[in-house]
């Protein structure tokens, strides 16, 4: 087997990995009732985002297919820095809340291990970063 069928397959199934990611996450967003308020719709319209470019770049691997790919893995991994911010954020409001007394530091680590779980929409950037070393020196991008 040649070095560039290798390549090839070891793409096709970093995308594969990538569009399960895409496509459990938002079920278990149902699971988890992320859906009480309109900014926890985000990661399900940026996973649907993230499945069609996946698609795109799976049945026609093309220049285009392939930046656009990349930009939306960008857009993911950016929302999903976000997410980690808004969860820490939603987490630290509620420790101070409970325990005026404590100081920021103080805060920390119970806003760390709060309801909303930090790493969770970690997952989508974990995803992203799949999806941006599947097309990383692909052929068909002259670079």
């Amino acid at each position: 087997m040649s070095d560039q069928v290798t390549l090839q397959r070891l793409r096709l199934f970093l995308l594969g990995v990538v569009a399960f990611i895409f496509l459990i996450t938002p079920f278990e967003l149902v699971l988890l009732e992320h859906t009480e308020e309109l900014f926890q719709w985000v990661p399900f319209v940026v996973s649907g985002l993230g499945l069609l470019a996946i698609a795109g770049a799976w049945f026609s691997p093309g220049k285009k297919s392939l930046r656009i790919l990349r930009w939306v893995m960008l857009l993911v991994a950016l929302t999903s820095i976000a997410g980690v911010y808004f969860h820490f954020s939603s987490n630290l409001s509620f420790t101070r809340e409970i325990n005026p007394s404590f100081s920021f530091w103080e805060s920390i680590w119970p806003a760390m291990k709060g309801s909303s779980p930090l790493l969770a929409s970690g997952i989508l950037f974990l995803a992203s970063i799949l999806g941006l070393a599947a097309t990383y020196k692909h052929p068909e991008i002259k670079e």
